[in-house]
């Protein structure tokens, strides 16, 4: 139910923004988060935006390069993703929450009931 997209491959210091869509039905009820895989790694919360939109939470290591946002008409949340470095190289999912509370932020994986498909994000220095 969930698409995202958006990764490649980019330089460091550059940008990408990830897309996350999906029905109208779902996104209306939903808290979203964006999660990212590393090879070898566990997967890891990146960027979590509350069901109104006036609430987000970031992980530490990309506070102040990385910004989500939603986008009610289109249905879409997007991660911004600035002063790229080579340990955001990951696959990127985005997951969504449903029937969530307005202004609550989700922060375990457990929580999300629909995940999108993944898409990589490479980082070259």
């Amino acid at each position: 139910q969930l698409q995202a997209s958006g990764g490649g491959l980019v330089q460091v210091g550059g940008s990408l923004r990830l897309s996350c869509s999906a029905s109208e039905r779902t996104f209306s009820r939903c808290a979203v988060g964006w999660f990212r895989q590393a090879p070898g790694k566990e997967r890891e919360s990146v960027a979590l935006i509350s069901r109104s939109g006036g609430v987000m939470h970031y992980e530490d290591s990309v506070n102040g390069r990385f910004n989500i946002s939603r986008d009610g008409a289109k249905n879409t949340v997007y991660l911004q993703m600035n002063s790229l470095k080579p340990e955001d190289t990951a696959v990127y999912y985005c997951a969504a929450k449903d029937r969530a509370i307005s202004s609550f932020i989700y922060h375990g994986e457990i929580q999300y009931n629909y995940w999108g498909q993944g898409t990589q994000v490479t980082v070259s220095s």
